[in-house]
């Protein structure tokens, strides 16, 4: 009795795995007649290297950690912090990453970003040239650290709202869009 149960059970499971099988290969078509599946796979290859860089450059995983990027009427703010208390080392990680971040682009430095995301992101360039123009200011905060961008001249703070933007969309964060008051 049971190596005739034992049997049925194979043939169901072996049954079940041609079906999966099938139904995977019926979707994997599907997906190459889709008109946008190169831009989708070329996205997907992009972000994944974006992570892959960004991981490299500031010496913690994005997996392990959580980057937010806030517009403020007056520039914005880099928050980063990790997902779990007891992550010390991407605690310290976050926090060598973002005290040197604010150094280097307050000198005008963005080496770090022109490597993550393979070119200089909007607003980098206008910052660079407005370096005097705005206040880099690193925070320490309980799980990670905080760099705040802030300025009084017009084009530099849009430069910097620019380049907020084009973070919020390239790590894929979620934050808003919309300007906010500092707080």
């Amino acid at each position: 009795m049971k190596s005739k149960q034992a049997a049925l059970l194979l043939m169901i499971l072996v049954g079940s795995a041609k079906l999966i099988s099938a139904q995977e290969a019926d979707r994997g078509d599907r997906m190459q007649d889709c008109p946008m599946h190169a831009q989708h796979a070329a996205a997907s290859s992009h972000y994944a290297s974006v992570d892959e860089h960004g991981d490299d450059a500031m010496g913690f995983s994005h997996e392990k950690t959580t980057h937010h990027f806030l517009l403020w009427t007056n520039g914005g703010r880099i928050e980063v912090t990790a997902n779990e208390l007891a992550d010390k080392a991407s605690i310290a990680a976050i926090r060598t990453h973002l005290s040197h971040i604010a150094v280097m682009f307050a000198n005008g430095d963005f080496a770090a970003p022109i490597f993550i995301h393979d070119g200089i992101p909007p607003g980098g360039t206008t910052m660079q040239l407005l370096k005097s123009n705005i206040r880099y200011k690193y925070e320490e905060i309980s799980l990670g650290g905080r760099v705040r961008m802030e300025s009084n001249d017009p084009v530099a703070i849009a430069a910097i709202h620019d380049f907020l933007r084009f973070q919020i969309s390239e790590h894929r964060t979620g934050d808003p869009l919309k300007l906010a008051e500092e707080h």
